[in-house]
């Protein structure tokens, strides 16, 4: 091609109209992108001798946008740069960008293919996606990203993975908002917090970074592994982890099935501090041995996973199956690996057989076996022994 032939070079005027639509310099068009862009499509056109109608094409070009205070915005590299003036949009190959927030760098992206549009608010990447959050150290993987600047938001999507030193993640769809620090997945959740080997499963998780938290308000379950193994099981209709105190919260509803020791905990307000080995809750609690076929309920509860003993009060009530035996009382310890427990407060028992009842200030026995001793506690109350013939 003649560079010469004034028919083959871009007109003046729709060049500097290019780089207003893609904001890549100021208002005068002046600047050292400006130059490269003019280089790149001579170049183009040169090597090319063709151009699509409507379109330009440049290489290894380089596109950015500033704020009103000339801050960066953001600034993408890219091998080649289609500009289409029927729709107003660059098409971009193998682009690698960095994005800012108030001047900073916020993420570094890459990804195979990708759209700019005129105005510079939206940018679109397509194909292994892969952003970078330089802050706060969460790598976003997927096959497509979005990027609007106006509304602090990242978005990617379709086969999204993230990692980071505290959690790794999957979902259908990410979005991130620097300046909250806050990241929303979306679309079978799947988020792995590493130093407690617990994995929390929903649609919708909130993941505060600053904060160390995550937290869904809807139906959650959480796997605690042992290796590659499930050891425990936690449900309810909304769940948190509090990554750095260790701690998984399941609320209304909340259900746990514990491997070692095999109970079953229940309760709308459960506190699970994973690596202390504690439950509590404040709340009415149920807790059911899965073995001795024993379970009690009380106004609240606390067990300590080792060394394996559960305290309830407030109208606790328990129930063994195995022989039918029913207490009442304001205060119960319960050994777990001993089967046996201590009654304070207003101690009622009643076996069926023999037929038998026993109310005292305290007991001691073991519902197993049905062996119950009741005393006069500290206070000296009356113990009261009734034989049902």
């Amino acid at each position: 091609m003649n560079k010469n032939n004034p028919d083959k070079i871009v007109p003046l005027k729709l060049f500097f109209l290019l780089t207003l639509l893609l904001s890549l310099v100021a208002c005068r068009g002046e600047g050292r992108t400006a130059k490269k862009l003019a280089q790149d499509s001579q170049l183009a056109q040169e090597s090319a001798g063709k151009s699509v109608e409507g379109s330009l094409t440049f290489n290894e070009v380089t596109l950015d946008r500033a704020d009103e205070k000339g801050s960066p915005v953001w600034k993408i590299k890219a091998k080649q740069a289609v500009y289409s003036n029927n729709n107003k949009i660059a098409q971009i190959q193998n682009p690698i960008g960095d994005l800012f927030q108030d001047g900073k760098l916020l993420y570094q992206v890459t990804g195979q293919q990708g759209e700019v549009h005129q105005d510079g608010k939206k940018i679109f990447l397509k194909g292994q996606i892969v952003a970078t959050d330089i802050q706060n150290g969460v790598v976003l993987r997927g096959n497509e990203m979005e990027w609007r600047p106006q509304e602090d938001l990242l978005i990617v999507r379709n086969q999204l993975t993230g990692t980071h030193k505290q959690v790794d993640a999957s979902a259908q769809e990410a979005r991130a908002f620097s300046r909250e620090k806050r990241i929303e997945l979306i679309g079978n959740v799947v988020a792995f917090a590493k130093e407690q080997s617990l994995q929390m499963r929903t649609e919708h998780l909130t993941w505060e970074m600053q904060n160390e938290k995550m937290y869904s308000n809807r139906p959650v379950q959480f796997y605690r592994y042992i290796g590659t193994t499930i050891a425990d099981r936690g449900f309810g209709d909304r769940g948190d982890v509090d990554l750095k105190n260790k701690i998984a919260t399941l609320k209304k509803n909340g259900q746990l099935a514990l491997l070692d020791p095999p109970l079953d905990i229940a309760s709308n307000f459960l506190i699970w501090n994973v690596t202390g080995k504690k439950v509590t809750s404040e709340e009415p609690v149920r807790i059911s041995h899965r073995v001795q076929q024993v379970t009690l309920t009380g106004d609240r509860g606390r067990v300590d996973l080792e060394p394996k003993i559960a305290y309830l009060s407030g109208k606790v009530f328990g129930v063994g199956k195995r022989p039918p035996s029913q207490m009442r009382t304001d205060n119960l310890t319960w050994y777990l690996p001993t089967e046996t427990f201590e009654a304070v407060g207003n101690v009622y028992y009643r076996q069926t057989d023999p037929p038998l009842s026993l109310t005292g200030p305290k007991a001691v026995g073991q519902l197993k076996d049905q062996t119950i001793v009741l005393s006069g506690g500290s206070s000296g109350g009356r113990v009261v022994t009734e034989i049902v013939p």
